[in-house]
């Protein structure tokens, strides 16, 4: 997609993390950038140290994903380039002590890692396919999910992350077929072990374990890094449909 000041971009979870780093790169590329993250203080914050538009919202709920959207197109115009990175990974096993995973926290963690990523992608790919092509392809936009190793390698405790992420890299090809009359690609990036919030909240030897993992190198991710994986796939048409690993050949075992 040949793209800049004509076509603008939403990142979800975009006040932190891996969303904060696609945010700067996209507004270093002069793209009209909107963010929606669900607190409203480090999305204000970020909004007023980067120049970013920024709406509220609730990915898991439908109606408060619409109007986040009518938001930030009112500021920046129609988004051509939407990436999810909004989710949460909270820690629990199938029986702990005895007691069965909470459903109340596993319905939780598919609404908002599935089901937010669903409500935002598909509301975003309809207001695309309205809109003219912008490129010789007929292309009109690319959504962007993020999946994860833990979709094809999750670990002890993490039943629900693994298995939304799962379902976020199940639903990239369907989605990407359902889109493609339309002209938009659906791409997704399945991360290792990135140096995000949740990761620098562990011990310093916990977070050299979890190094030691990938193959090479032999570090963490960094968010920038990501953010320059999504660039690629903005600029490459024929990128479509894939879930791709980011992980230094990070292979998790449980042993």
């Amino acid at each position: 997609m040949i793209w800049g000041k004509d076509t603008p971009a939403l990142v979800t979870g975009g006040s932190s993390g891996l969303g904060a780093a696609v945010a700067k790169m996209l507004i270093a590329a002069g793209v009209p950038t909107g963010i929606l993250d669900l607190n409203a203080e480090s999305g204000a914050a970020f909004a007023g140290e980067t120049g970013v538009a920024f709406a509220r919202c609730d990915v898991a709920d439908p109606s408060s994903v619409s109007e986040a959207l009518t938001q930030l197109r009112n500021i920046n115009g129609m988004e051509r380039i939407c990436v999810n990175c909004a989710g949460i990974a909270p820690a629990a096993r199938t029986v702990s002590r005895d007691a069965p995973h909470d459903p109340a926290l596993f319905q939780k963690v598919i609404s908002v890692n599935l089901i937010g990523t669903f409500n935002v992608a598909s509301q975003s790919a309809a207001g695309m396919s309205r809109q003219a092509p912008v490129n010789a392809d007929g292309e009109r936009g690319v959504i962007i999910n993020t999946a994860s190793i833990a979709a094809f390698e999750g670990q002890i405790g993490q039943v629900a992350y693994a298995a939304s992420k799962a379902a976020v890299a199940g639903m990239t090809l369907p989605m990407a077929r359902d889109l493609a009359k339309a002209g938009i690609r659906v791409v997704a990036i399945a991360p290792g072990i990135f140096q995000t919030q949740m990761v620098s909240g562990f011990s310093e030897d916990v977070q050299e374990a979890l190094a030691k993992s990938a193959e090479f190198p032999r570090r963490l991710g960094r968010p920038d890094e990501y953010a320059s994986l999504v660039r690629h796939v903005i600029d490459n048409t024929m990128i479509n449909g894939e879930v791709i690993r980011l992980d230094a050949a990070t292979r998790m075992a449980t042993k």
